[in-house]
């Protein structure tokens, strides 16, 4: 059975996308337990699975055999996870990453299902903990991530920690 994201995380948003677009995505401006669904979706092509998936040397045939994966429970080739996930971190980072200064970790992540060339992929976004960090220019933001295909079908989550400029050591006042 596959997992449909909550409803209250599918709602389509009325009229803006999300209110941390621009210039209000500072840490001060992220909250802890607030749940964003990104303006942007992207649909997966061959040229992206292809080329990551041979850069970093995957040789499964699940990438790369048509016939093979033509005869297995799939009937296709799949989309390589990493892929999804870093689809899925990039439509987040208009949101979670426009004033950041380092990723500090990626972690937790999971395939939840499969991913196809021509699928549609959609990200969400939750703040689960914001803190100070060793710098007082900035903080550190803690986000869970979610992948969605157009069905709503949760096909990757993973945890992402990141050092955020602080408005008040970054911005004229």
């Amino acid at each position: 059975m596959t997992e449909k994201l909550p409803e209250t995380m599918a709602e389509k948003p009325s009229g803006k996308i999300s209110h941390l677009t621009g210039q209000v995505n500072y840490f001060e401006d992220f909250e802890v337990g607030a749940k964003m669904r990104h303006a942007r979706g992207t649909t997966i092509g061959e040229v992206e699975n292809q080329l990551l998936t041979k850069l970093v040397m995957n040789t499964a045939d699940a990438h790369f055999n048509e016939h093979k994966m033509n005869r297995s429970p799939f009937g296709q080739r799949l989309v390589f996870g990493l892929v999804t996930g870093s689809m899925v971190i990039g439509l987040a980072s208009q949101d979670t990453a426009e004033n950041a200064l380092a990723e500090l970790r990626f972690d937790k992540f999971r395939f939840r299902a499969p991913v196809f060339h021509g699928d549609t992929i959609y990200a969400y976004t939750e703040v689960l903990e914001k803190r100070s960090a060793e710098r007082e220019d900035a903080g550190i933001v803690r986000f869970k991530h979610w992948g969605v295909k157009h069905d709503d079908t949760i096909v990757f989550e993973g945890e992402r920690e990141v050092l955020i400029k602080r408005r008040s050591h970054w911005c004229e006042q």
